[in-house]
């Protein structure tokens, strides 16, 4: 009797959003996004699936809810206070983390940083490094001083045998690097493909919710800076974390974009050096710190990144354009929120940017979209305009509105009390906020000046 021939098919998965199609298409008709559709011949097992995949399921027994204890295992807390802020107080055990970030970023150096510490700490740690050899993460080790016994390193791309080891060692950390690297043998796909990081990415999880051990994936990025796969992967894991920052520029960002267990406001300040990923205790003063005070086109923001307030520097030029369409270029701010606060610039208090070439930077690879920063935005386009000044000892924070008013902003006493502490003597507010507040809730040592729409602030703002 003949062998029946194994059945397949042919599907087409869209790299964006991870919706299947069954004919290819150049614009997928879920997300829009043009070429994204990947051709995956999908094959019926030729065996049920392993033991190993099995045995990493959870129990099938229902269990109440009272008898859920409410506190469940400690965080587990990192030296590194940053990175703390970022994952909400410290690593939950059994929970899910995606880091992605451009390539050469930092995600390799800070996890194994990371790594090392709990290592030292708690126990036996598993870096798998799915795209370098254990010699090469050795030189990364010993160029950042890191020499750990219970860091193992497994350079393996079979997420099953990964899973085995995981099993028979029980670590009190995981790390892969990458997720796009690995693959599954019962899949028919290559790796990197959607099914193919889901399906690793599934198993995983799993087997370290099964034993309560945090798991930490690294992904890769997209052109456009997204996280490279489905969305769903997103959806699976608890926590998202995102690096940003320039090639060559010594700081990164690390931001929460998505955190079932802490906010995902923090951001976390980091420095790439020889020694690795350093963190930036006091990022206010760093950004400040070779702000020129006389200079035109330079305001001081007060925003807040979380529960933290930061003090940036906010510069501006204004250039007289050659062409019939001036052009608007944001770095660092929504792009959006800049046209209107040109508009309203010139609507409402008469500085006419109509002919003007306009450039707004925030200064250290900082972003700001929070609308408090409206007020030093529109502040230091016109400083730039008028060429006049802003005084040096002033912290600017206040939102504005398309009538040219100044509508309040929240925690203002605590933003007060940073600019108070890094020496601003005075502040530029809405009238507003300043109503109801005592004098027990504004910070001593610094004068808090209150306007009411743009143009008072401006007249109170500019060097005369």
């Amino acid at each position: 009797m003949a062998k029946s021939a194994t059945k397949t098919k042919v599907q087409y998965v869209c790299s964006e959003c991870g919706s299947v199609q069954m004919k290819w298409l150049g614009k997928c008709p879920d997300c829009g996004e043009w070429n994204t559709l990947q051709e995956e011949v999908v094959r019926a097992p030729e065996k049920p699936r392993s033991a190993l995949a099995a045995s990493t399921g959870y129990g099938v027994q229902p269990v109440s809810l009272a008898h859920i204890p409410a506190d469940g295992m400690p965080r587990l807390v990192l030296g590194n206070s940053e990175l703390n802020r970022v994952l909400g107080g410290g690593i939950v055990p059994g929970a899910g983390v995606l880091v992605g970030g451009d390539p050469g970023i930092g995600k390799s150096t800070l996890l194994l940083q990371m790594a090392a510490e709990v290592a030292a700490k708690v126990g036996r740690v598993l870096y798998v490094s799915a795209e370098e050899s254990d010699h090469q993460i050795g030189r990364r080790a010993q160029r950042l001083g890191i020499n750990a016994e219970d860091l193992y390193v497994l350079p393996e791309i079979v997420v099953e045998q990964i899973v085995e080891q995981l099993e028979q060692m029980k670590p009190a950390l995981v790390i892969v690097d990458s997720i796009q690297a690995i693959y599954s043998e019962m899949g028919s796909s290559a790796a990197g493909t959607v099914s193919q990081v889901r399906d690793c990415a599934a198993l995983l999880l799993r087997a370290c919710k099964r034993f309560n051990i945090p798991l930490f994936l690294v992904g890769h990025v997209t052109k456009e800076g997204a996280i490279a796969g489905p969305r769903v992967l997103e959806h699976m894991v608890d926590v998202v974390l995102q690096l940003e920052g320039e090639r060559f520029h010594a700081y990164r960002l690390l931001r929460s974009v998505k955190n079932r267990f802490g906010s995902t406001n923090e951001v976390g300040i980091f420095e790439m050096s020889e020694g690795g990923m350093q963190e930036v205790r006091n990022p206010s003063e760093l950004f400040l710190a070779e702000r020129l005070p006389n200079a035109s086109g330079s305001a001081i923001a007060v925003s807040m990144e979380g529960t933290r307030p930061l003090l940036v520097e906010i510069q501006a030029l204004s250039s007289a354009s050659p062409f019939s369409q001036p052009r608007r270029t944001g770095n660092g701010v929504d792009f959006n929120r800049l046209l209107l606060l040109t508009a309203v610039l010139t609507k409402r208090v008469g500085v006419n940017l109509s002919d003007q070439d306009i450039f707004v930077n925030v200064v250290g690879g900082m972003r700001i979209d929070e609308p408090a920063a409206d007020l030093a935005i529109a502040t230091a386009m016109a400083s730039s305009f008028r060429n006049q000044p802003v005084w040096a000892d002033l912290a600017i924070v206040g939102e504005v509105g398309l009538s040219g008013e100044l509508r309040s902003v929240g925690q203002l006493p605590r933003r007060l009390h940073e600019a108070a502490k890094l020496g601003f003597g005075r502040a530029l507010a809405p009238r507003s906020a300043l109503k109801g507040k005592g004098d027990a809730a504004l910070p001593t040592g610094i004068e808090v000046i209150g306007a009411r729409t743009l143009r008072e602030a401006l007249e109170a703002a500019l060097v005369k």
